[in-house]
């Protein structure tokens, strides 16, 4: 059964232009029989106008004769173009179960000691934690930071390894954009480089010294 716009509208349409039991119409427009028996009654969507589904766009004609001629045969909506752009493409938000939600400071922690370069703000979209938290956890506020230990997520089942690998991936990638836009490793200034060892003075004396032939004067004295 597909959802279809307008299902009350539609059956109350059905009830009043066709043979369908109520079973076949509840079916379709996702009713239960009981309030198709009261749409028939007139107990339930008294004062709603019927839709017909032909017009719409929701059911051919092949199908509702299909369904008069056999009373177990189930139609099969027309999947509305118009009802698939009006679906949402956002992700729903991530849900963690309550069994496992003591377990993310534990995550934090891990993230916070091992991975600096992930951001706040992607901890918690991963974690489907807040920002408050993962700050508390840093400082050693949280109420219960005397039994907060760093956990791998993995681990712990809060996330998949693969989704883990590319988050540690892109958040060091942009550090290492972020390093570059900033400069990076900068040269040290003259001052503080420190001074060459000079080198000693340049003595004539010494230098004849070292370089002079001996002499049998140097090397055995004088006579007088």
């Amino acid at each position: 059964m597909s959802d279809i716009l307008m299902p009350k509208a539609t059956a109350v349409w059905l009830v009043d232009n066709t043979s369908l039991t109520f079973e076949q119409i509840a079916d379709f427009c996702g009713l239960h029989p009981l309030e198709v028996r009261g749409i028939a009654d007139g107990d339930v969507a008294r004062d709603i106008r019927g839709a017909d589904p032909l017009v719409n766009g929701q059911l051919t004609r092949e199908e509702l004769d299909k369904a008069q001629a056999d009373e177990a045969y189930r139609m099969k909506a027309v999947v509305s173009r118009h009802a698939e752009l009006l679906k949402s493409t956002k992700p729903a938000p991530k849900y963690t179960p309550v069994s496992r939600r003591q377990d993310r400071p534990d995550a934090i922690l891990w993230f916070v000691k091992n991975h600096p370069e992930v951001t706040d703000a992607q901890i918690a979209k991963m974690l489907g934690t807040t920002k408050a938290t993962i700050e508390s956890v840093r400082n050693r506020t949280h109420w219960n930071s005397a039994n907060i230990k760093p956990v791998d997520p993995v681990t712990l089942g809060l996330v998949g390894q693969l989704a883990l690998d590319d988050l540690v991936k892109k958040a060091a990638e942009k550090k290492a954009r972020d390093d570059a836009k900033s400069g990076g490793a900068t040269l040290k200034s003259a001052a503080e480089v420190d001074e060459a060892p000079a080198e000693p003075e340049f003595v004539p004396e010494a230098a004849e010294r070292r370089g002079a032939e001996p002499t049998a004067e140097s090397v055995f004295g004088s006579r007088d």
